[in-house]
């Protein structure tokens, strides 16, 4: 089932090293950079994910937000060829592949506002960005070609970037067309604010992206106020009784939950995240502990976005530790499949502890957490400790 996967979330380009900014235009910095992931996948499997989840990877301008191709990989990355073998490799070790779907807007450069397919420059202050006109049938059909034309490579499904901007009946009828073919297809929209309960069902979409979660997990962590995360859960009972979502304690959109909360207690945000209903996202580095916040400008977003080294193995030991723990929980995770879709009840908190029970009819797990006088976490069920972890 595709919704108790586990992703392990890579941003392409920044992942492979390829250059974002000045590009010189003349073809000289392409490459076969997405064959660079493929030492990568064998890593994700012991890490104890078994999705990937690959940030954009169509021909762009710049940060691969901006499309100018959705039918061609960014030549920085390589060919539909390269693409080809990447999807060939995830097969042969059983591991899913979703995709970033820009659908809300393209570059202003893109052919498709020449055709009037795009219009409305300057998409919430990006003057280089055009927002497609989603009530044009050729948009629609466009949009449903797309889908398939990478389905049909063998992918799970799709993220949507900024579903929230999206009519919820342009995703009704363009999913609708999609699903009669992929009817096993995934669609995750990627949703920031608003009601999630009813964005998903305006839409028709599997999942949104659960930002409400990710911010009381580091908030109350970072402020000693368990409080916050009480409040949070109590709402994430409320919508996972209704929908799934994609829980995450990092994307690349946000800062490193390290550089927020530190390394310690970023072991305690993993648990939590780890022990809730949802379908969790791992963002490539966490499990190693990296560091970065996002700055200001153009270049805002390259901390969160760093280069991979060539393979594992060129990975500094500092960050081993952090790793084990995440194959830990990643493993009880696993172990624990039922999490997806379970309820959530708050049994004690105070500022600096709390302690809660995630259950279903037959199954439950009881997890304590403290930041006193250290970060310390016990998942246990039974009187049987399943994981315990004190900094």
């Amino acid at each position: 089932m595709l919704d108790s996967t586990i992703w392990w979330h890579v941003y392409p380009l920044g992942a492979t090293g390829a250059p974002i900014r000045d590009r010189a235009g003349d073809g000289s910095d392409s490459a076969p950079r997405l064959r660079q992931l493929e030492p990568w996948l064998d890593y994700l499997i012991e890490l104890g994910c078994d999705g990937l989840l690959l940030g954009p990877i169509f021909e762009s301008v710049g940060h691969g937000y901006d499309t100018l191709d959705h039918y061609r990989i960014d030549s920085r990355l390589g060919t539909n060829d390269d693409f080809d073998h990447l999807m060939e490799a995830c097969r042969t070790r059983g591991i899913k592949v979703m995709l970033d779907g820009v659908f809300n807007h393209v570059a202003v450069s893109h052919a498709v506002v020449d055709k009037g397919l795009a219009g409305s420059t300057n998409w919430e202050g990006h003057d280089e960005l055009a927002t497609l006109h989603h009530d044009d049938e050729r948009v629609r059909e466009m949009v449903t070609d797309i889908m398939k034309f990478w389905l049909a490579r063998g992918i799970a499904g799709w993220r949507l970037d900024v579903a929230y901007s999206v009519p919820g009946e342009f995703w009704t009828d363009v999913l609708g067309r999609v699903r009669a073919d992929y009817p096993d297809a995934m669609f995750l929209g990627e949703v920031i604010h608003g009601d999630y309960v009813q964005i998903t069902r305006d839409g028709t979409l599997d999942a949104v992206t659960q930002y409400e979660l990710w911010k009381a997990i580091w908030s109350s962590l970072h402020d000693a106020n368990f409080w916050e995360l009480d409040h949070a859960l109590n709402r994430h009972r409320d919508i996972s009784r209704e929908i799934l979502t994609n829980t995450f304690v990092g994307n690349h959109d946000v800062d490193r939950i390290a550089s927020k909360i530190g390394q310690d207690k970023e072991i305690l945000a993993l648990a939590i995240l780890l022990t809730l209903p949802g379908m969790p996202s791992i963002y490539y580095g966490d499990e190693q502990g990296f560091e970065g916040m996002r700055g200001e400008g153009f270049s805002a977003d390259d901390a969160v976005r760093p280069p991979l080294p060539a393979t594992p193995g060129e990975l500094s030991d500092l960050g081993a530790w952090i790793y084990r723990e995440h194959q830990a929980l990643i493993g009880l995770r696993r172990r624990n499949q039922w999490l997806t879709h379970a309820d959530i009840e708050v049994l004690d908190k105070t500022n600096e502890t709390i302690s809660y029970r995630v259950f279903t009819e037959n199954e439950q797990l009881l997890i304590d957490a403290s930041l006193t006088p250290t970060p310390h976490i016990r998942i246990h069920t039974d009187g049987e400790t399943l994981y315990e972890w004190t900094a």
